[in-house]
């Protein structure tokens, strides 16, 4: 790989793992529902779990789908199911304070890896990297090198959402408001879906 390719994946790595999505909306809540350390291990989670979901696209899997079609369609819709349900737990997390004594629990490192799977963002995301940037030469080494990278850039950039959620933490003392910004948390997730809705693939 050469530096400028290199330099151009790192930017094409940090633009996708920073912006608005299903991964950075649900740490933006953690953040504020749970704090920056009982969030780690969904950052972490996400982090190693995208980087396995990019090894096996670039490992076979990504033509699996060129010669299936429907095989890449399962999956997207399977995901969108799954963010509407965690768009209905986002919503109807109680306040840390609240009076049940249910503050739930944040996302575990294996349910954040095995939620990429299902991420059809972090699908597009996986195919980008592996057909735009890396190079046929010496492809199995790239390949690896290519998730390495991804991992190693997504961690710290979505660790900026679960910093702010854990910023904002402090504001949100009023349960009132809390369920408010959780509500609101909820239909950004559902908003992330509608490429998915409009079934219109590779848009993010």
């Amino acid at each position: 790989m050469t530096p400028e390719l290199l330099i151009a994946f790192i930017a094409f790595a940090f633009v996708t793992s920073v912006t608005p999505g299903p991964n950075n909306m649900m740490l933006l809540a953690s953040g504020v529902n749970f704090g920056l350390r009982r969030s780690v291990p969904h950052m972490l989670g996400i982090s190693l779990g995208f980087m396995v979901l990019v090894m096996a696209v670039g490992l076979g899997l990504g033509q699996v789908f060129e010669r299936f079609p429907l095989l890449y369609t399962v999956p997207r819709y399977v995901g969108a199911a799954y963010l509407l349900y965690l768009a209905w737990k986002i919503a109807n997390a109680g306040a840390p304070n609240s009076q049940t004594g249910e503050q739930g629990k944040p996302f575990s490192f294996l349910q954040a890896a095995a939620f990429q799977w299902v991420n059809p963002k972090a699908w597009v995301m996986a195919i980008g990297a592996i057909t735009t940037y890396t190079p046929q030469e010496n492809f199995v080494t790239n390949v690896l090198l290519i998730a390495a990278l991804f991992a190693l850039v997504n961690c710290p950039s979505v660790g900026i959402w679960t910093m702010a959620g854990s910023l904002l933490r402090n504001w949100l003392n009023d349960p009132r408001v809390l369920r408010a910004f959780n509500i609101v948390m909820a239909l950004l997730l559902v908003l992330s879906l509608y490429p998915i809705l409009i079934d219109v693939k590779g848009v993010l």
